[in-house]
């Protein structure tokens, strides 16, 4: 699939306290990290004002990096834990609604396919799907903290599955770029890598954002 054209995809692992994110750059058979790190929800006690401080972070990342599609693990419902699920799904939708005011697709896969096309077993441990993104994007270790990874082998699914479907670009990202309310609260955070800096922006001093809640 060398003919496919460039496709920016943003892989994100919600959370209420940390969602992870990570925006990478697929063409062909090739990949590269554009940048990863996480949003934060702060604030105590008010699950309304957490929700929003995710959904400002995803749509600052969506503004600053464009992506043109999103990429989320599937939610699911353990019978145990039946409350888990549902606050979750409140993470889950501000993220989707974030997408959708980008004007991005979201693309939504089962954890089974995600670990299935990272490791090759479906059944495969948390650890291991997470040990799988050091390869293709060349670092030096796993990233931290474990969320980041998880965004990184969500968006390295779509391009596995992209590069097996070929699938071409969705619809382009309109009405971000000027859309800003401010910056992200929390210092970027740049992975390390075995290699030179993969972006002008890894290279510049780590400044204090003051949008949603923070970003790496």
């Amino acid at each position: 699939m060398s003919s496919l054209p460039p496709l920016r995809i943003v892989g994100i692992d919600p959370g209420l306290n940390i969602t992870g994110y990570a925006v990478i750059e697929s063409t062909g058979q090739s990949v590269k990290l554009i940048e990863a790190g996480v949003v934060r929800g702060k604030t105590k006690g008010s699950l309304a004002a957490r929700l929003q401080e995710i959904h400002e972070g995803v749509r600052d990342v969506i503004a600053e990096l464009k992506p043109n599609v999103m990429a989320l693990e599937q939610l699911y419902s353990h019978y145990e834990r039946p409350t888990t699920a549902i606050l979750m799904g409140h993470a889950r939708g501000v993220i989707v609604l974030a997408a959708q005011l980008g004007g991005i697709e979201v693309q939504s896969y089962a954890a089974t396919k995600i670990k299935k096309m990272l490791t090759g077993n479906g059944r495969a441990p948390k650890a291991q799907v997470q040990q799988a993104v050091i390869q293709p994007f060349r670092l030096v270790k796993a990233p931290e903290p474990p969320d980041v990874a998880d965004a990184m082998a969500i968006a390295l699914c779509h391009h596995f599955h992209r590069r097996e479907t070929g699938a071409m670009i969705p619809r382009p990202l309109t009405g971000t770029r000027n859309q800003r309310l401010g910056a992200r609260k929390n210092p970027a955070l740049r992975l390390p890598t075995s290699h030179s800096p993969i972006t002008e922006l890894a290279q510049k001093p780590i400044n204090p954002r003051r949008r949603g809640g923070g970003v790496g």
